[in-house]
């Protein structure tokens, strides 16, 4: 059984609230978890305690196991130091620029970089 720590979302439409909770993989988002271990409110301040609060001790456990963190749960994680800043993964790279786009991209780099050395020089002299 591959163990999960995720968010499992609570609350009204357009007032999210989440669950932090560990559950098996294969089971809904918002189904059949194990063990809930605290609560992430996005509609709370960000320096409000109440805005992300877990039991830590919980938390060490699960992961001590192998339940392995969501990207959002793993930030919360890192923030306490539980995990490393590390952990996360890489922002996906189908949004990335394409070839054209990197290429004009580029260009308007080097055009930029000229114009800036001409009017330095034009200044210097």
């Amino acid at each position: 059984m591959s163990l999960k720590i995720r968010l499992a979302r609570a609350g009204a439409k357009k007032r999210p609230f989440y669950r932090i909770v560990v559950a098996d993989s294969r089971m809904p988002r918002d189904g059949r978890f194990i063990e809930r271990i605290g609560a992430y409110n996005p509609m709370v301040d960000h320096g409000h305690p109440d805005r992300i609060r877990f039991d830590e001790a919980r938390a060490r456990h699960w992961l001590g196991v192998g339940a392995l963190p969501t990207d959002r749960v793993a930030r919360f994680f890192a923030a306490a130091g539980l995990v490393p800043a590390s952990v996360r993964r890489e922002q996906p790279q189908k949004s990335a620029p394409k070839k054209k786009a990197q290429e004009r991209a580029v260009a308007e780099a080097a055009a930029q970089a000229a114009a800036a050395s001409e009017a330095g020089e034009a200044a210097a002299n």
